[in-house]
């Protein structure tokens, strides 16, 4: 039978406190200990490990990209160390019902932030609870950190690139049509003869950074329509802010066309269903495990999209 390996749990708190306060002369603070003792535990573990957790930057330590896996593995080991010293002490909320789940997601800035809400909603309708955090930014920005077990999750409207150099898992969560939208006063109008009546109509366009944008300019080419481009808009909400003011015509996936109406007081006009918007989630693993992306997965395949495949 192989030797079992045990962690130092003292080691780890002497990491997990200089990772935290930032320094080892705060540290050293915080536990009483002196800055040759914890530094000496450190490389204790480091060796254990066979890693280096942290690395020099300027007069300052930072986090390795294996410290800041082990920071987070660390920081959930001593909030359920102290979980149970509350629960025998009888400290314990009763109506908290235990420590909820942590969930650490990044948000495609490119993603519609109505998507987003209707593709995590359902994490937050679990029995288990779920302490949900919320980033968001570019999608390789993103990607990097899930590479190194910042995040757990990345919703995005397009797969990674096989140029990344990220293991990472694309998990295709539904696809949905295009509706374009106008103000109510102004929807009768162009509804009549769609979608020649788009030409020469106000739009406003998201950036030529997303899919939605190629989709939609190749769709206007091959309809011979020439919209009058009066904005280009990286956040998708702020395109529909200004879309709810009537300064122009905009797209959105139909998924959410019911939403969008109530929010923003605008009408559908006409949709395209030639033009696909898809939606994925990215994890490292290739079989989802956490509660909530194994929510999320069901609910959009089976509610939001449609039944779709397990994964592209």
């Amino acid at each position: 039978m192989p030797r079992m390996e045990w962690l130092n749990y003292h080691h780890l708190l002497y990491f997990w406190t200089v990772a935290k306060e930032g320094s080892v002369t705060r540290a050293s603070e915080q536990l009483y200990l002196s800055q040759p003792t914890i530094s000496a535990q450190i490389r204790a573990l480091e060796r254990s490990l066979g890693e280096k957790l942290f690395v020099k930057s300027g007069r300052h330590l930072a986090l390795s990209e294996m410290g800041r896996v082990v920071f987070r593995y660390a920081d959930e080991i001593f909030a359920l160390g102290r979980e149970l010293s509350d629960t025998v002490k009888g400290r314990a909320k009763a109506h908290v019902g235990g420590r909820p789940v942590r969930f650490l997601v990044g948000i495609a800035n490119v993603l519609p932030k109505l998507i987003a809400y209707r593709l995590l909603k359902p994490a937050l309708e679990l029995s288990e609870k779920i302490y949900i955090v919320c980033k968001e930014d570019r999608p390789e920005r993103l990607l990097a950190e899930l590479a190194v077990h910042d995040l757990d999750l990345v919703l995005t409207d397009a797969p990674v690139s096989p140029h990344m150099k990220v293991r990472a898992y694309n998990h295709l969560l539904g696809e949905c049509g295009v509706t374009i939208f106008a103000l109510a006063r102004s929807a009768s109008l162009y509804r009549r003869g769609f979608p020649s009546s788009l030409n020469g109509a106000p739009f406003l366009l998201p950036t030529d950074n997303t899919a939605l944008r190629r989709s939609l300019d190749q769709w206007f080419e091959a309809q011979q329509v020439r919209p009058a481009v009066v904005g280009e808009f990286e956040d998708s909400a702020l395109l529909k802010v200004f879309g709810q003011t009537g300064l122009g015509l905009f797209a959105a996936p139909a998924a959410i066309t019911k939403e969008i109406r109530e929010q923003y007081g605008v009408q559908p006009i006409g949709q395209i269903d030639t033009i696909r918007e898809r939606f994925y989630a990215i994890s490292v693993e290739r079989k989802l495990k956490h509660p909530a992306v194994l929510a999320i997965s069901e609910i959009a395949k089976s509610e939001l999209f449609g039944q779709m495949p397990e994964t592209a």
